[in-house]
């Protein structure tokens, strides 16, 4: 696609992701790349900007990872964030040691020099610091720009170079004054128009799909949730009835799901695709049989999808094209460049090591949630369908802690249920991200009826969050929080007691697995 971009080189910062979200949210786009993509690769995809990643390492270690020095001299502007920072003064002449006094959270930096990227910024600006390390001096021919009382070279910069540099996090929130500082390096310093759009992206994307299939038989793994569904509609706008959707039921779906998915793809609905419904319960029980590694269950569940599509695929004949509802957070939490693997999505991570079709298409792979639910408003999919809650590929499967069987899937489904509906009537549904019922692998003495009873704890979750990548945990009114817990022990069979897990993203992961 011919458009404006900022690539984000990782060089294993636990925040990269937000870096590239923010950008987008300058209207531009930009992708996310291992630190170690090599100067051709860059060349090769023009971008209008660099932006280095933070990092655990030191520069100056025997771990530390380090990119060509000669991307500082093909005239493209980089901006160094934290340890990228780092690495800018030390690969250029400059001294990286460690610092005599660490600094982590929020922290008053005054602004020495007003230049283009501190353009607007107040002289003491509270910025997100998270470093043992520091520049003790800069590089020739570099000006500070800003400090700290601990932190001699908080900010510094070459112009002439078009090199800048800051030891904090702009792309956090608890940086007052960040978005600011990524727009004046995006719009201003690299000169971007801001023009990416998300009606751009689609127009394109469905030209290039169009494209690249040509006359070939197209498979989409529907599951009926934002993702799969968005890249279904995209894909059947591209290429009309060649595309067949599969809808698995693998008996890890929400209370009467695999009927709401039916009644909205299937011939009764208002889209025109070839849709097929496989009730895989029992064989996905049967995988998952003494299993209790969240893992290993992840990566069984994502098989036997692709198997069941391969089985589907020769039903139907001979199929050159896979569609997968894949998103730019299940690619970067599966491991990119130098980041920690967070868990493996079904339709990332989880994938076996021979699939039987020429090529799999994810469309929106290199989006994020939000940007995912403009492009569903863009194909004129309606609003209850693009809001709905996001569910995992696995499912109920890794919402149930230890083994899965189909008693404990009934009792998640019903008390999910319940959870929802309560939140819903409660109308706190609409300021929430993502909420669910999970099960844990706790069971515990209760009293019910005068009775002694040993069953199992459900945990309630649910966080607020915009781009899903962190999340807060929300704060649910007690009385909804009560009136749910009071009936799913009372209408949920095996259920004796409920807790609420009140833990942010990170440390934890929005999932309860």
């Amino acid at each position: 696609m011919a458009r404006e971009m900022i690539i984000v080189l990782d060089f294993g910062g636990q925040y990269n992701q937000l870096i590239a979200r923010r950008v987008r949210e300058c209207n531009v786009y930009c992708e996310v790349h291992p630190y170690n993509i090599g100067l051709s690769k860059i060349k090769e995809m023009a971008p209008k900007g660099i932006i280095f990643t933070g990092g655990p390492n030191s520069v100056y270690g025997k771990d530390a990872v380090v990119c060509e020095k000669e991307i500082f001299d093909i005239g493209i502007p980089i901006l160094g964030i934290c340890y990228g920072s780092q690495l800018m003064a030390h690969l250029l002449g400059g001294k990286v040691t460690t610092a005599p006094v660490s600094e982590y959270g929020k922290t008053e930096v005054a602004v020495d020099e007003h230049t283009q990227l501190f353009t607007g910024v107040s002289d003491k600006t509270i910025c997100w610091m998270s470093h043992t390390d520091y520049i003790e001096k800069a590089p020739q021919d570099f000006t500070v720009t800003a400090h700290t009382p601990v932190c001699p070279v908080a900010a510094m910069e070459c112009p002439e170079r078009r090199l800048y540099a800051v030891q904090f996090h702009p792309e956090v929130m608890h940086t007052v004054e960040g978005i600011k500082m990524l727009q004046n390096f995006v719009l201003k310093i690299c000169g971007c128009k801001g023009d990416w759009k998300m009606d751009s992206f689609v127009e394109t994307m469905i030209q290039t799909i169009r494209n690249k299939v040509g006359g070939g038989k197209v498979l989409c793994a529907l599951s009926g949730g934002v993702d799969s569904s968005v890249a279904a509609v995209l894909m059947a706008k591209a290429v009309g009835r060649q595309l067949t959707c599969v809808f698995v039921d693998h008996g890890l779906l929400r209370k009467n799901e695999g009927d709401e998915v039916e009644a909205v793809f299937g011939p009764d609905g208002p889209y025109d695709l070839n849709f097929i419904r496989v009730n895989a319960q029992e064989r996905f029980y049967q995988k998952l049989a003494g299993v209790t590694e969240p893992e290993q269950k992840r990566k069984i569940i994502g098989e036997e999808f692709i198997r069941v599509f391969e089985e589907e695929a020769k039903k139907i004949g001979a199929v050159d094209y896979l569609v997968q509802g894949t998103i730019y957070p299940d690619v970067i939490e599966s491991g990119l460049g130098k980041s920690a693997v967070i868990k493996s999505h079904h339709n990332v991570g989880g994938l076996p090591d021979h699939v039987d079709f020429k090529e799999i298409i994810e469309p929106l792979r290199m989006l994020f949630k939000d940007e995912v639910r403009k492009a569903g408003l863009e194909l004129g999919i309606p609003e209850h369908l693009v809001f709905r809650q996001p569910f995992p590929g696995p499912g109920l499967g890794i919402r149930i802690i230890g083994e899965v069987t189909a008693e404990k899937v009934r009792i998640v489904q019903d008390a999910d249920h319940i959870y929802r509906e309560e939140i819903a009537k409660a109308g706190v549904d609409k300021e929430l991200g993502q909420y669910f019922a999970a099960l844990t692998n706790m069971r515990s003495v209760g009293v019910m009826g005068d009775e002694r009873t040993y069953d199992y704890a459900v945990a309630l979750r649910a966080v607020c969050t915009s781009d899903f990548m962190t999340a807060d945990c929300a704060q649910i009114p007690w009385e909804v929080l009560s009136k749910a817990a009071n009936r799913i022990v009372n209408e949920v069979k095996g259920v004796n007691r409920v807790l609420y897990d009140c833990t942010s993203k990170p440390p934890a992961t929005i999932e309860f697995e």
